[in-house]
């Protein structure tokens, strides 16, 4: 899929397809990690134990940083564009974070549309996102594994029954097996061998690099209320998904802690900023985008609060 179709503000589709295909769109680099099977003690926690800690190398270099991930982190539609096939803008999250750190050494890998399968494979012009890690890297940034559980057909689904029942909630009772299983659930649960193995893979060919999960922001009102027809869900599939994101960012911090890496909530520092929010006050957009960003992504505010949150998690600079 090019990207002029992947991200829904930049199609040409049919007026009666249009919603479900911009909220397909939306969601096609969410971010999700989840948990794995057992801990990877040798790594610790994340913060520090003798490996880099962001701020520079152990022979008085400056920081190596290199950002993994999919849309989220590479930013569609934020001026300035800087790879049209990956939609990856500089003023994404770890452009941010390398200019405030002002790092020796900086490579922004991300890529709109990327699997885990991108870490090891190439994804048009970009090469495997892992080959961008060396021995001497010392910070290492993930967002990965929205597009491995199919998350944008998710939400297409969900959109397309929500006139079956505005009220109610068509999307929960669709993903609920007759057992009672909770299917999306169940995806997220499948996907954790793929993430504990990316965060594995980093491990490996970054040993003394501090480790970064990112985690997703606020997508939906946290209260539980609509903004039908701008995001077009049923009424009470807005706390379902919103629950499901819930779910998707405290598997996202267990597989952090068992496979040797530091967790970033980006979820708590956006609420309140979600995409029903008015054009003035949100950091997510809708499906139809007031600023520039792709549809139900952060926009450059968006981008500047998971900045935020990720300095959070690193040592002042020297000097401060």
């Amino acid at each position: 899929m090019n990207r002029r179709t992947q991200y829904g503000q930049y199609g040409r589709t049919a007026p009666k397809r249009r919603r479900a295909t911009a909220v397909a769109a939306a969601v096609s680099g969410c971010v999700l990690v989840v948990a794995s099977a057992a801990p990877v003690a040798a790594h610790g926690d994340g913060r520090g134990d003798g490996r880099g800690d962001g701020r520079g190398g152990s022979h008085g270099r400056g920081t190596d940083y290199v950002a993994l991930g999919d849309s989220y982190t590479s930013g569609p539609g934020i001026p300035q564009q800087v790879d049209a096939d990956c939609a990856r803008s500089d003023h994404n999250y770890p452009s941010l974070v390398a200019a405030e750190r002002a790092v020796s050494t900086f490579k922004d890998v991300s890529c709109g549309g990327a699997t885990t399968e991108q870490m090891w494979k190439a994804q048009g012009t970009n090469p495997p996102q892992l080959n961008a890690l060396r021995r001497g890297t010392d910070l290492v940034t993930v967002q990965i594994g929205g597009n491995d559980i199919g998350f944008g057909s998710i939400i297409a689904t969900c959109a397309q029954l929500a006139p079956q029942d505005l009220a109610g909630n068509p999307c929960q009772r669709h993903y609920t097996s007759p057992s009672g299983a909770d299917r999306l659930t169940l995806k997220i649960l499948q996907t954790a061998p793929k993430i504990a193995r990316v965060l594995r893979a980093v491990h490996a060919r970054a040993p003394h690099a501090r480790v970064l999960v990112v985690g997703y922001p606020d997508l939906l009102p946290e209260d539980g209320s609509g903004c039908y027809p701008s995001v077009p869900f049923a009424a009470k599939d807005f706390p379902y998904l919103r629950d499901t994101g819930k779910r998707l960012n405290l598997m996202m911090r267990a597989v952090a802690r068992l496979n040797g890496a530091g967790y970033v909530d980006t979820y708590g520092p956006t609420i309140g900023h979600d995409m029903c929010k008015a054009p003035a006050v949100r950091w997510i957009e809708p499906m139809q985008p007031a600023s520039p960003a792709a549809p139900a992504h952060p926009n450059a505010k968006g981008e500047e609060a998971m900045a935020r949150a990720v300095l959070k998690h690193l040592p002042e600079r020297h000097g401060h």
